[in-house]
Formats: structure tokens, sequence, C-alpha cells
């Protein structure tokens, strides 16, 4: 199993610049693959190949005054951002066959230095290195100063230096894990548990467990109006306004981090405890278009629910998601009766069946876990088959923007 590990990075001002360099480098040779598939397209050629794409773009283009200092970075980051416009356009053509998950997406466009995010990435036969003083040596860069807060359990397969909006620089390492090893680490239990999403508390558990929502976002809004009016108010192409753009930059990112590491902890401990886990699949998109918005993002529902699909597969846990049709809220979890629909101020109500007086998240926890079908023999077995796939998302605590997930 791939999983990422990320560190922050403290470049020296050397190191800035060449670091600068290559991102300029690895964006001049992706948006010359760009232009090269659009001249082909518009002159109703084939596409050139990738091999076609690197001898021009990259070797060929060494040699020439306009192109000569392609030559200063490292050709190893001049390839991957051909291979990163290959994978591009390659899910973009799934998308329009319909091959692809998710909403369709458009062409690839050219990248701007002005992106909010920039990376270059550097591969084994890069000839990086960590050196014994615990510095990351990058070719063409030097050796860069790393805030280990853990240990990499073995080699990394890659690298990727990364410049977030706020102008922090972060390596993500790829690592290969022993299966066997990660679920070791967490044995087995009989416990199973149903999760309630929701906005007036973050996530409610069968077992009756009420966890609040800490509402990062709510709570820095006054800081971040601040921020953004100071900001509206700069001269633009200032000096003065690129300093206010980064001030409103770190404090969303501040807020993100939080949120990030509020996730991480509680799926971290969600699956340590529990070998069966259900959740309902939310229409996030859907509820982020009415007057809930704001809370539905900064509650990051689907952040959490992809934390805890890789984890599970991680540590050889059980994850089930049901339908979101599933009327959870509105079913008596003792007597099974569906009663009618409710509005979102009635947190509690009275079985008209049976008359028993149900809490309406535990209630809804509870058709979740039951709907799932999740039971665990004497033994330890698992009655539901399968493990939930987990998806690629760059996740981490806080100050990190990604700690360990699926590559």
């Amino acid at each position: 199993m791939q999983l990422r590990y990320s560190f922050r990075l403290y470049p020296d001002t050397g190191q800035l610049r060449a670091l600068a360099k290559a991102f300029g480098c690895a964006r001049v040779v992706f948006n010359d693959a760009v232009r090269a598939r659009e001249d082909a397209r518009k002159a109703k050629q084939p596409f050139p190949t990738a091999g076609q794409l690197s001898r021009r773009l990259i070797t060929e283009a060494k040699r020439t005054p306009e192109r000569s200092w392609l030559g200063e970075v490292s050709a190893v980051v001049l390839q991957q951002s051909l291979r990163d416009a290959e994978t591009a356009y390659r899910n973009f053509f799934a998308s329009l066959k319909g091959t692809r998950k998710g909403a369709r997406i458009g062409p690839p466009r050219c990248k701007s230095r002005k992106d909010a995010r920039q990376s270059i990435r550097f591969t084994a036969n890069a000839r990086w290195s960590i050196t014994r003083s615990g510095r990351l040596n990058l070719p063409k860069i030097g050796a860069v100063k790393v805030q280990w807060s853990r240990t990499l359990p073995s080699t990394p397969t890659s690298v990727t230096v990364i410049k977030d909006a706020a102008g922090r620089f972060f390596a993500s390492f790829v690592i290969d894990t022993d299966p066997a090893a990660d679920q070791a680490r967490m044995p087995e239990t009989d416990r199973t548990i149903g999760i309630d999403l929701g906005l007036t508390h973050f996530a409610v558990l069968s077992d009756g467990t009420k966890i609040d929502s800490p509402r990062f976002l709510r709570r820095a809004e006054k800081k971040l109006k601040k921020a953004q009016q100071e900001l509206s108010r700069k001269q633009k192409g200032s000096r003065n306004r690129a300093k206010a753009r980064l001030k409103v930059a770190r404090a969303h990112a501040k807020v993100t981090d939080a949120r990030r590491e509020f996730h991480h902890q509680l799926s971290t401990k969600l699956i340590s405890e529990n070998q069966g886990i259900a959740v309902e699949e939310l229409s996030v998109a859907g509820l982020a278009r009415t007057r809930l918005a704001k809370s539905v993002h900064d509650a990051g529902w689907a952040s959490f629910i992809s934390m805890l699909e890789y984890k599970a597969q991680r540590y050889g846990r059980t994850l089930v998601t049901i339908g979101r049709f599933t009327p959870t809220s509105r079913t008596c979890s003792t007597c099974g009766v569906v009663d009618g629909p409710k509005p979102l101020n009635v947190r509690k109500w009275t079985c008209a069946a049976c008359g028993v007086v149900h809490d309406r998240d535990v209630n809804a926890a509870i058709n979740v876990k039951t709907a799932a079908g999740l039971a665990v023999t004497a033994c330890g077995a698992q009655v539901r088959p399968g493990r939930v796939p987990a998806q690629c998302d760059e996740a981490g605590s806080h100050g990190f923007p990604s700690k360990d997930c699926v590559a």
C-alpha cells in the first residue's frame, strides 16, 4: 500500500531562488506540451507522443538560446512535468468517454506563475537523498532543512516539493508500506458503530456519543473578514497587495490545518476502536447550494469520510456506506415504523407506534448501523464481506498539508 508522508521545508535564500527556477521551468515545459497538443488538434494532426514531446521540448529546446535555461534544473523535474501533462489529457479523454468517475473535467490549461499552488517531483533516478544531519538533498537545489514530525517507515520512492498559497514549502514522500504490519498495529475488536454526520454536532454515534462541531471557519470569520478588507483596499500589482494576499492565505491555511487535524484525530480514534463503521452517503454538492452552504463546507464531511476510507483499508477495518435516500431520521430504531418527514428544528420525536421517545441524531445513527448490516461473530469474524477501496487524498495534521494517505 502506498502512503504519503508530508513534512515542512525551510529553504534558505539561495534555495528559494533555485526552487523558484525549478517551478518556472516545470511550468514552461507543461505549457509547451499543452500548446503542442492544441496546435496539433487545430491542424487536425495526430497528437505528438510523449517521446516526441520530450525530445522537442526538453532535449532540443536546451540547445536553443530561448530555452537554454532549462538546463539549469534537474532533467527529472522536466520529465515529470511532461508526465503530468500526459495524465491530465488521459483524465480529460476518460471523462469525455464516461469511463472516469466524478464530474466532467475540461481539457488541460496552461499554468500561471501566479497559481496558488506550485510543485515539482523528483523520482528515485533523480538521486535525491536524506543526509545524515536530516536535510533533504535535492539535485541543483541543495540540502534543504526539514522539520521531521515522525520517522519514515521505509525508503521513499519519490518526493514532491510543494509551495502552497501561504508561501509554505512541503516535501511529500511516497512510501510503500507493509499491509500486514499496519493491520498488526491495530488488533481486531468486536465493536461496530454507526455515524450520523450533521451540523449541530459534527458526528453522533450509535452508542449515543455526540461530538461537537468545532466550526473552525465560523470562529475565524472576524479575522478573515478584516484581512480580506485590507486586501481589497490595496492597489493591484503593488507589493503591499502581495503582502496582504499572503496574510489572507495564511489565515485560511490555519483554518484548513486545524480542520484537517480534527478530522485525522477523530477518524483514527474511530478506526482504532471499531472493527466495522457505517456512514451515510451525503450529497455535499447539493447541500452546498442551500443556505447552509458555509456550514456544510466548514464541516468538511467529504474529507472526513475519505480519511475513514483509506484508514479502514490500511488497518483492515470494514467501512460501509449506505444510500443517501435511506430514511434514517424518520425510521423508529426500536420498532422499524417509518414516520413522516420532520423539519430540522425537531430534535426529538415520539414514535406513534411504540411510544418510544427518540433523539433525532442518535436514532439516525442507529438506523445507519442497522441499514449497513454490520455484525461481528463471537470469534471476531466479520460477517459483512469486503472493505471499501480507499481514495487518494493528501491529508495531514496541523501545520502539514498531508499526512499518510493512499497515493
